[in-house]
């Protein structure tokens, strides 16, 4: 067996491993996919915008996997949500999929957590997780 091979695959499968144990509950989309095989998760589209996301509000169903597929187009924002482990960062002209499980009923707030002007403190998305 090629040593080189081994090494980049070991790597990328201990890579792949450490992901999931750190984060049970947010997986990069790639990993998400894998997990989720038997059963497609529904696709959320979300966008970014000075001071905004739209839609602002947003219901899941706990246990039901879902992709958050985010986009911006005028600049960096943040999508940060501590209870359920999302901490993304959306960049103008790319595509950033979060993959989460909500496993508790309850309203959340996401928040952008990169400072976008003089009304960023007003840019929320409510999340809401119902059984």
């Amino acid at each position: 067996m090629n040593i080189r091979y081994f090494k980049r695959g070991f790597v990328a499968e201990l890579a792949i491993a450490f992901a999931a144990a750190v984060s049970s509950k947010a997986l990069p989309v790639n990993y998400a996919a894998q997990a989720y095989a038997s059963e497609p998760p529904q696709v959320i589209e979300i966008k970014a915008k000075k001071f905004e996301f739209s839609p602002s509000t947003v219901t899941l169903k706990a246990g039901q996997p879902v992709i958050l597929r985010l986009t911006t187009e005028d600049r960096t924002h943040g999508f940060f949500l501590k209870p359920l482990n999302i901490d993304a960062d959306i960049e103008p002209g790319k595509t950033t999929d979060v993959a989460v499980t909500p496993d508790a009923a309850g309203e959340y707030v996401v928040i952008c957590d990169h400072y976008c002007g003089i009304g960023h403190g007003n840019m929320k998305l409510t999340l809401n997780v119902v059984q």
